[in-house]
């Protein structure tokens, strides 16, 4: 349970212990009943309307979210994974295959951080190695082969940041992925349905479109990591997550990421279905959309895509 949420989560104990008593022993009306009722959704209203972006972020990260399996699970009618890099070995943290959604062939490239504690430690909590960029690439060098939509889900802490990482060319397998992928000549869509943290998103986050999920963020360091660097204290990370801007509406003036989809109240746990058929629909709508556009300006208007992204201002 969130720390916002225990108002709620007293209230409805509450309200639930009334009710089974009022089955042995009616004391309160019908009436009285939908009253506490309305009131119950009165305190969700006000207490979901009125969170921090540092609130979002802890919604983001809860334990229940959706992760890339249960997107899989959930949108492809069928899933064949790929795995390796060819080069050194299988990053668990990065899940690659072709699979259809709605009837429509994509190569889907996911991040994983894992349920619990076997397996976090196993998807590295979903920190991918130079290994799992250059898995992903692979597999979208193999989608554009053969002309197939590539499909990105972001969820994501950070690119590993260990030594053996950096001596297999993190740094390196990132940049060749943002290059590559500016310039794959097949539709890219991008969905971050979680944490999307530095070059550990961007590593698979260049698209034609690119939509987050309503709590989820996306930004160049994590709250906790942008202050313990300006102020030399974790603590305020509620400060920073307000300053760093990471959520989509702050970004979608900057031209950073395109749309928002919208979580049911509370986060996308609270009915992860909904969240599944709301996905669904903008990747086939939007697939539509790129199709229908010639290669060439599909590509051109990609780069012009990233070009314009921020805004100047001349004093």
């Amino acid at each position: 349970m969130l720390k916002h949420e225990k108002q709620i989560k007293e209230y409805e104990k509450t309200l639930s212990e009334v009710k089974q008593q009022n089955e042995n022993n009616q004391l309160w009306s019908d009436d009285e009943i939908q009253n506490l009722d309305k009131k119950l959704d009165q305190l969700k209203n006000k207490v979901y309307s009125e969170l921090t972006p540092w609130q979002r972020v802890e919604i983001c990260r809860h334990p229940k979210r959706p992760r890339a399996v249960d997107y899989i699970q959930a949108l492809c009618e069928d899933f064949t994974e790929i795995h390796g890099d060819r080069c050194f070995r299988n990053d668990t943290s990065v899940i690659c295959g072709l699979c259809k959604i709605g009837g429509e062939k994509f190569m889907l490239i996911a991040q994983e951080k894992g349920c619990d504690t076997e397996s976090r430690l196993e998807r590295n909590f979903g920190m991918p190695h130079p290994e799992g960029y250059r898995k992903a690439l692979r597999c979208m060098k193999l989608a554009e082969k053969f002309g197939l939509p590539v499909l990105s889900l972001i969820d994501t802490p950070g690119a590993f940041a260990g030594l053996a990482a950096e001596e297999r060319g993190q740094g390196w397998a990132i940049a060749k992925n943002l290059l590559e992928m500016a310039k794959l000549s097949t539709p890219i869509i991008v969905v971050i349905i979680g944490e999307g943290c530095s070059g550990g998103a961007l590593g698979m986050g260049i698209g034609d479109r690119i939509v987050m999920l309503e709590h989820s963020y996306y930004a160049v360091i994590s709250p906790e990591g942008c202050a313990s660097i300006l102020w030399k204290d974790k603590q305020k990370k509620e400060i920073a997550a307000e300053l760093l801007k990471i959520h989509a509406e702050d970004l979608i003036p900057f031209g950073v990421v395109d749309e928002i989809i919208e979580e049911p109240q509370g986060g996308a746990h609270h009915d992860t279905q909904q969240v599944y058929d709301s996905i669904k629909r903008y990747v086939l709508s939007t697939l539509e959309e790129l199709k229908a556009l010639p290669l060439e300006t599909l590509l051109e208007e990609r780069y012009r895509k990233f070009r314009k992204i921020g805004k100047f201002q001349v004093d």
